[in-house]
């Protein structure tokens, strides 16, 4: 049974225990206010050294001013995190950055990713935002869960967040009054 708990910042280097390979046959282009589909075909490895350094990082910075992360575990194991930023963004302060979301390959399409979703999103309400603010990878895949998610593109990128991470689709989630949980 996949439990789901918060994550201490003294649990960063357990991002280590994800799986985040996948076949990725499909992926996004961004085009003007929408998106193209564009054929893919190769398969993503798992994190190479510098990039799990980078992960831990961001993990670590968040958690430390302020962030939470959210970690989904199958006995001790970790199999999926999300990672909510810690500051709110946007023109009238009302979005918050889901920085880090991963589920581990053999645990995805299960509804770990959606529970974590939530989970972010009721603290995201509860810190007064009004929209998520997603950056998410141009893969088939996790564009297509954000959007089972009730996310669309982001009509209004952030600047610093698009200068960052051009390539990636940028999307909002309204957040409702009341909990879904």
């Amino acid at each position: 049974m996949i439990s789901i708990r918060e994550m201490g910042i003294e649990e960063y280097r357990r991002i280590r225990e994800i799986d985040r390979s996948e076949q990725i046959d499909l992926i996004y282009i961004n085009q003007g206010n929408s998106i193209v589909k564009q054929p893919a075909g190769h398969e993503c490895p798992t994190w190479t050294p510098a990039e799990l350094k980078e992960l831990e990082e961001r993990f670590q910075y968040e958690l430390k001013h302020g962030g939470l992360a959210m970690g989904a575990f199958d006995g001790d194991k970790l199999v999926g995190f999300g990672v909510l930023a810690h500051r709110l963004r946007g023109p009238d302060h009302d979005r918050i950055q889901v920085d880090l979301m991963y589920v581990s390959r053999s645990y995805r399409r299960q509804g770990i990713g959606t529970r974590i979703m939530q989970l972010l999103s009721d603290e995201a309400r509860r810190r007064g935002a009004k929209h998520l603010y997603i950056s998410s990878t141009e893969t088939e895949s996790a564009v297509q869960f954000y959007r089972s998610c009730g996310s669309k593109l982001a009509q209004e990128k952030d600047p610093e967040l698009f200068e960052k991470e051009p390539h990636d689709i940028h999307m909002t989630l309204a957040l409702g009054e009341a909990s879904r949980t």
